[in-house]
């Protein structure tokens, strides 16, 4: 079935099993979509529940019953401010790299970071040397496919996630998740799954909180649901 649409258009799917299992998690526990994509990207998705927090912007939202949550939102640009050097000194970086030729797409995610997409994954270059930079200047950078993503340090999931966690009081976690970007998050949690997909499982990335799936794709995705709702029970 379809989760997302783009200009009207079918973009992402999943099984109809996954969407009655998302289903039974949201009525089980507090479920939390947890995303590097915009608020704009994020209202795209339609999973069939309205969870009452979920986190877009790798952090740097903080969504409430679907409206952002401006104190949190302040938090972390305080933060940033203090800890990493300025958006737009990362935006000359990336005009750079952009003037090269590889790169197919150069945006600003909502004021907070920047990712690139390349025409291809082989065209990427050698970019060690841009990340060190960056990580003197308080900036992380992260190739993911065709994406490159320039995230401030201080910009994660976990630490939005940890801020649901207080809200909702004392709670065993269970995270799942694919990209780099999702470390964090995976390490933190009691129990972590990723599924046998993406750039953790090509970096053959483990924890010893960590289970991977046997499937990959949708099935991938609807394992992970089967996984998570196993560990909601015998938790």
């Amino acid at each position: 079935m379809t989760v997302e649409h783009i200009d009207g258009q079918p973009a992402a799917f999943c099984t109809v099993r996954a969407a009655e299992l998302i289903a039974e998690l949201d009525a089980a526990a507090t479920l939390v979509p947890v995303t590097t994509r915009t608020r704009t990207q994020y209202a795209r998705v339609d999973l069939g529940v309205r969870p009452r927090y979920a986190i877009a912007a790798n952090g740097g939202h903080l969504l409430v019953d679907g409206r952002p949550d401006a104190d949190w939102a302040a938090r972390v640009r305080g933060r940033i401010a203090a800890q990493a050097c300025p958006l737009a000194d990362v935006q000359v970086a990336a005009d750079r790299l952009a003037a090269d030729g590889w790169v197919r797409t150069s945006r600003v995610a909502d004021d907070l970071f920047v990712y690139l997409v390349a025409y291809e994954r082989a065209g990427v270059p050698d970019l060690s040397g841009l990340a060190a930079g960056l990580a003197a200047d308080g900036w992380t950078l992260s190739v993911q496919g065709r994406k490159v993503y320039l995230v401030p340090a201080v910009l994660t999931k976990e630490a939005a996630l940890a801020e649901v966690v207080r809200r909702v009081g004392d709670a065993r976690v269970a995270a799942a998740g694919d990209s780099l970007l999702d470390r964090g998050m995976l390490a933190g949690a009691d129990v972590a799954v990723r599924p046998a997909h993406g750039e953790l499982h090509e970096g053959g990335w483990t924890q010893p909180n960590l289970r991977v799936t046997v499937g990959s794709g949708l099935l991938g995705g609807q394992e992970i649901l089967e996984i998570l709702g196993a560990e909601l029970v015998s938790g």
